[in-house]
């Protein structure tokens, strides 16, 4: 048998060594939010000529954009802020006018106050879900210490997917959007889902050996139950890299988020929740025969 809490700290070591530096990024650059959440238009297009001129055509027109991306080929996605819809039958004009024919793929307008009810409603979210998730661990084991060590491993893949989109947002411009929030809240319930499986099985070694050290009815659980859960994390992980090369832009930053989440809950659940739940252990044990 592995033992695995013998190295409990080389795991926080590592934990800290992908979490700081995102941390830090957050801190100082926080994220990029698209305009799901500032509030602006986003319009995909596809010419009939040519779009490598699209750029200089805007500036030269003075049209003012955030941001234009290539999705296809001549095809681009432009960020703006809010057009009516006046405005883009009249910059559509001047598009074919230099460009041919211009298909509308997408149109979409969000306002800067539903941007902002947005974001309010997200941070609930996550808040809702994590409350929710606290109460049903705690109340399932029994036990505080179970729940408080399963949230705590679900704010380190918080922790981990919010730092990397932070970095990717700073150095490659990347945004995050209401698809980027879906990404987060699955991340969480299935980093608590692996969690539990591993807890399960600790609590059914604890009740069949209740004289073995705890310590060592933990590194038994985990040696039974690791295989299934990287197994189970495999075939999910497979779909995503798929999905993630060969996606459409719309759902390629979803992918990666997701593939980010789950190795991260795939790691958390055995090597942060475990080693959380022998540490709280060991100090109540040592309090009680104080």
């Amino acid at each position: 048998m592995i033992r695995f809490m013998n190295f409990k700290w080389l795991y926080f070591l590592l934990s800290g060594l992908v979490i700081v530096p995102g941390l830090i990024s957050l801190v100082l650059f926080g994220l990029r939010p698209s305009i799901d959440f500032t509030g602006g238009t986003l319009w995909e297009i596809k010419l009939e000529k040519d779009g490598s001129d699209l750029g200089r055509f805007f500036s030269d027109k003075n049209i003012e954009i955030n941001s234009l991306n290539s999705s296809g080929q001549n095809q681009f996605l432009i960020k703006a802020k809010p057009w009516e819809d006046s405005r883009r039958r009249e910059v559509r004009g001047q598009l074919e006018s230099q460009f041919g024919s211009v298909e509308e793929l997408r149109f979409e307008t969000v306002g800067p106050l539903m941007g902002r009810e947005l974001l309010i409603k997200t941070v609930l979210a996550v808040i809702l879900a994590s409350i929710f998730i606290l109460i049903y661990v705690a109340y399932q084991f029994k036990d505080k210490l179970y729940g408080l060590s399963a949230i705590l491993a679900m704010f380190h893949d918080s922790l981990v997917i919010l730092g990397s989109f932070s970095l990717l947002g700073h150095f490659f411009g990347i945004e995050v959007d209401t698809l980027f929030v879906t990404a987060v809240l699955t991340v969480l319930s299935f980093s608590v889902h692996d969690t539990v499986v591993v807890y399960d099985r600790i609590r059914e070694s604890v009740r069949h050996f209740p004289e073995t050290p705890f310590e060592n009815l933990v590194d038994k659980s985990i040696n039974e139950t690791l295989v299934r859960s990287l197994n189970n994390s495999l075939t999910v992980v497979f779909m995503l890299l798929a999905l993630f090369l060969l996606g459409g832009q719309t759902i390629h930053w979803f992918a990666l988020a997701l593939l980010i989440g789950l190795v991260s809950g795939t790691y958390s659940s055995t090597f942060t929740a475990a080693p959380l739940l022998v540490i709280f252990h060991n100090y109540l044990q040592g309090k009680n025969r104080a």
